[in-house]
């Protein structure tokens, strides 16, 4: 077994999938495992996340599951404590967990706003509050927050301003953390995905929407949850030392297409 993280013990919130590794936290979860890290999987869905350990099992990796939600600062606080009692350190948190929300800013219900940005931003305020104290204490570690390309520009054509507005709002929260946290060891960097072919995205897309999407990749493919799950190995690892305050899309260049991008000339 590979150990770019060996005796590195990490958090992954929404680390549950419907079945083994087809969500990114899952991924993610069972990367790290493979690659020496104990993982304390937060899943909301404890049968899901059950899925993922069964999984890190299989590879005789060590993963203990936590069942909260991270919206609520209790379960933030709960959460950071069992990965102490569980494994006595903490050196890595990926803030992974996320929704989607539909609406533009004149039909959007309080309600639907207020759920995206609860789960998708505050989430993520809540476990650092409580995470960062304890990687002070082993000398630092490493935060992955979970972003979009959606956050990176705008995507008013699915609809979805709640969503694309939070990823946005993760993006400055990651920067600004980046450069408070630093001088402490502790790096902050965010994974911007796109076209990433996941559960959650299935459940929200037609045959036709999909097709469209494999059009705008510029390599003519959808991305898989692994794909994110190996770059977010690397700004887990000690080979991404001197990466801070990054926000990193892995989109097969998505964000640098335009409308015209699809139209190839002879």
């Amino acid at each position: 077994m590979d150990q770019r993280l060996s005796n590195k013990v990490a958090i992954v919130t929404g680390a549950g999938s419907s079945d083994r590794g087809d969500g990114v936290g899952s991924a993610i979860s069972i990367t790290f495992a493979k690659h020496g890290c104990k993982v304390l999987l937060v899943d909301k869905n404890e049968t899901y996340a059950k899925n993922t350990a069964s999984a890190i099992r299989d590879l005789a990796g060590e993963s203990v599951i936590c069942n909260s939600d991270v919206t609520k600062i209790s379960d933030a606080e709960k959460m950071v404590d069992l990965a102490i009692s569980s494994f006595g350190r903490l050196d890595v948190l990926v803030n992974n967990v996320g929704i989607l929300g539909v609406g533009d800013v004149t039909n959007v219900e309080e309600e639907n706003w207020d759920n995206v940005l609860d789960t998708n931003l505050k989430s993520m305020m809540l476990t650092s509050k409580y995470a960062i104290p304890k990687m002070l204490l082993t000398g630092g570690g490493s935060i992955i927050n979970m972003s979009s390309c959606s956050g990176l520009r705008g995507s008013g054509q699915f609809d979805s301003i709640p969503y694309s507005t939070s990823k946005g709002a993760i993006n400055t929260l990651t920067q600004s953390m980046a450069v408070q946290h630093g001088r402490d060891n502790i790096r902050v960097n965010s994974i911007a995905p796109g076209l990433i072919y996941t559960p959650m995205v299935s459940a929200e897309m037609t045959p036709e929407q999909r097709d469209l999407r494999v059009q705008a990749a510029p390599l003519g493919t959808e991305g898989t949850p692994w794909d994110i799950a190996l770059a977010a190995l690397f700004l887990a690892s000690e080979e991404s030392r001197w990466v801070n305050g990054v926000v990193l899309p892995v989109d097969a260049g998505l964000i640098v297409t335009t409308p015209l991008s699809g139209l190839h000339y002879n």
